[in-house]
């Protein structure tokens, strides 16, 4: 019945079956993913592909959209379904078939290391749209290679729009980024600050004036100025708050 609705390749690109004992052994890990999400503010959520569900998902507010975490288990990918407009429906769709095929061609021993990232809204209960951030990374694969299970991440998106999708391996520098028109990942490096602009955009983090860093790296105020406007051309960003969440994404600091 859902095969039907738009975006139904959210529910069809990767579904591994036969589970084997040797997949099956070694799950108990759900007390970590808890403790983790007890220590974040963001929306933690495990997806298992074999049955389309939702194994564990945190009771951070951003993600459940007016539900209980309960309820969001129990809705599975039919939250998407209820919570995210068509036209993101439909991206998600895209991303989806677009990423699994971006694994498929991984070597197996290295598709835990990437991660992909994307923004999409979400419909509240009260009608209202919010753009969020998600971060997906395999947790396990079967014996196949096919990836079973999946830690995802929510926060507030940093940008202005839906899309921006990524995909970052652990270790390196470069940073796929996916066309969504014609559906071709682009492969390009990673931005890099500098280490002033770098120890400038941390002191703005903590939440220090332009004067006061200033005083703490001996320079003008001018002079922190130019750094600030180096750090926005560099991430291609308007604000220190967009700038620092460029950072954290890229995993620059």
């Amino acid at each position: 019945m859902m095969k039907n609705r738009p975006g139904h390749a959210l529910l069809t690109k990767n579904r591994p079956d036969n589970i084997t004992d040797n997949d099956l052994s070694g799950q108990h890990y759900l007390d970590v993913v808890k403790a983790f999400a007890r220590l974040s503010y963001e929306s933690i959520y495990i997806i298992d592909y074999s049955n389309m569900s939702f194994e564990y998902v945190s009771d951070n507010p951003l993600f459940l959209c007016g539900h209980t975490a309960d309820e969001v288990m129990q809705l599975g990918y039919e939250f998407y379904f209820r919570h995210v407009p068509p036209q993101d429906l439909e991206m998600l769709a895209t991303i989806n078939d677009a990423g699994f095929d971006f694994y498929a061609q991984l070597p197996e021993p290295e598709k835990k290391q990437y991660s992909i990232s994307y923004d999409f809204h979400l419909l509240t209960k009260a009608g209202k749209q919010i753009l969020v951030n998600h971060r997906l990374t395999p947790l396990f694969l079967t014996t196949e290679g096919k990836i079973w299970k999946s830690m995802c991440v929510v926060s507030l998106s940093s940008q202005q729009y839906a899309g921006n999708v990524r995909i970052f391996k652990q270790g390196s520098n470069d940073i796929w980024q996916l066309n969504l028109q014609t559906r071709k990942w682009s492969k390009n490096g990673k931005p890099l600050l500098t280490d002033r602009e770098l120890e400038v955009l941390r002191m703005y983090a903590q939440g220090l004036s332009i004067n006061q860093i200033a005083e703490k790296i001996f320079v003008v105020p001018d002079t922190v100025k130019y750094y600030r406007r180096k750090i926005f051309e560099r991430l291609e960003v308007g604000s220190i708050a967009d700038a620092l969440a460029q950072a954290v994404n890229n995993r620059m600091m």
